[in-house]
């Protein structure tokens, strides 16, 4: 019953951004999510989806973003923010499609021999096919291609990182497990997996020895590494997040202790480890009292930044990509409320897509809405645009809205945030 349990809790956790209350429809992007078909070899029998934004320069960065077990390519398109990221940064998106089931769903192949050496076989080749289609039909760049994802995509972002370090040159892993992990297919699914199971603990040295180990040949430089985990992530133990950074930092050659700290939003506690030049070659998030539900709102393009895809460059955070005021009007009744949401864009430039972030007060929960889709329906909250107003001019506004049950708390949502930036509120 435990293992049936935790394999529910699987599938609803690859499902929970997608959990709506309204029916979701694509952001109103310029582009288009294309299949592409006859990529090149493909051992992992793998499907796959770009996005390729009208404007971008002639030899654009590459980033592959890789969904969570259960869910596919077009799925973590529509759940997270890198499309949008990608029409304001001008990098291509590759959005591969896992087709290896463990048990309880489609999942990224991170446990098999062949999956675990360069070249060796399985959904890495496959996903490097990938990168070189669109190295050779849209001029992405070979010297910038960076990997990330969510849970399973999490998890195969550190191995792609630790198999192919001569065709990545940065990682972003929400929700991941360290290079080797998992001992087989058998040490996989949870309740009975040694990884998840939340008793792993090897040596920095020991971690650090399984990615030498995935490509001996390798003498060149190491993919830079963004780590991010719930504090309150139990299907995939938020103990994991230690673990990563030790393999990290040792294959790095750096210290256990941080070179910085700090908390760049409210409840994100960073942790940087940087070389003897200052490059930031290690950076982990504790998001506090977060499940397994990220990234969250804002997190893609903190990852976006990491990679020096921004003006910011690899090392800042991202630089304002909104300027905002958020006025909320609530009607409560018995057990009851509805709360209408006023967004100003009160910068200079128009937002073309976008995402405002909330959080309920305790015992609020969404039951529906109206002008956004809403996921999840308690706690920290994304609305994210329909097709009708995806895009609003500087100086204007527009209103959504949503109807929620209460145990008694009837105020308004707190820390909003638009397209990751802090909002004035009322």
């Amino acid at each position: 019953m435990r293992f049936r349990r935790l394999l529910l809790l699987a599938a609803a956790a690859s499902l929970a951004t997608a959990g709506l209350v309204v029916p979701s429809l694509r952001p109103a992007y310029a582009a288009t999510l294309v299949e592409v078909t006859g990529f090149g070899a493909n051992p992992g029998g793998m499907r796959m989806h770009v996005y390729v934004p009208d404007n971008r320069p002639a030899a654009p960065a590459v980033v592959v973003a890789m969904h969570g077990c259960g869910g596919s390519g077009p799925g973590f398109y529509q759940q997270s923010e890198f499309a949008r990221l990608a029409d304001q940064y001008g990098f291509l998106v590759i959005y591969p499609s896992a087709q290896q089931d463990a048990g309880f769903g489609k999942c990224f192949d991170t446990w098999s021999d062949a999956a675990k050496r360069h070249g060796g076989g399985s959904d890495p080749v496959s996903i490097v096919s990938m990168v070189t289609y669109a190295q050779r039909q849209y001029g992405g760049d070979p010297n910038r291609v960076y990997a990330t994802g969510s849970s399973s995509g999490g998890m195969m972002t550190q191995h792609m990182l630790a198999v192919y370090p001569d065709v990545f040159k940065a990682g972003a892993s929400f929700m991941g497990v360290p290079f080797d992990c998992f001992a087989n297919a058998a040490d996989y699914p949870p309740g009975s997996s040694r990884c998840t199971g939340g008793t792993m603990n090897r040596t920095p040295q020991q971690w650090g020895d399984a990615v030498r180990r995935a490509y001996p040949g390798h003498t060149g430089p190491r993919p830079r590494v963004q780590l991010w985990h719930g504090t309150n992530d139990t299907l995939v133990p938020y103990s994991l997040l230690q673990e990563s950074i030790e393999q990290w930092t040792d294959v790095f050659g750096l210290g256990q202790t941080p070179t910085s700290t700090d908390t760049p939003q409210p409840g994100w506690n960073r942790r940087r480890y940087a070389d003897t030049s200052g490059t930031v070659q290690v950076e982990a998030y504790s998001v506090q009292g977060a499940g397994h539900s990220l990234p969250s709102s804002g997190m893609a393009a903190y990852a976006v930044a990491f990679f020096g895809l921004t003006t910011g460059g690899p090392s800042t955070s991202p630089s304002s990509a909104a300027t905002c005021r958020v006025t909320s009007t609530v009607s409560a009744w018995n057990t009851g409320l509805t709360t209408s949401v006023t967004i100003t864009n009160t910068g200079t430039t128009t937002l073309n897509g976008w995402t405002l972030a909330f959080t309920l007060p305790g015992g609020q929960a969404i039951t529906s809405g109206w002008n956004a889709t809403y996921s999840p329906t308690s706690g920290r909250v994304t609305a994210r645009n329909v097709a009708h107003n995806a895009t609003i001019a500087a100086g204007a506004a527009v209103g959504i809205g949503f109807q929620a049950a209460h145990t008694g708390d009837t105020a308004r949502p707190t820390s909003v945030t638009l397209n990751g930036m802090p909002c004035s509120t009322a």
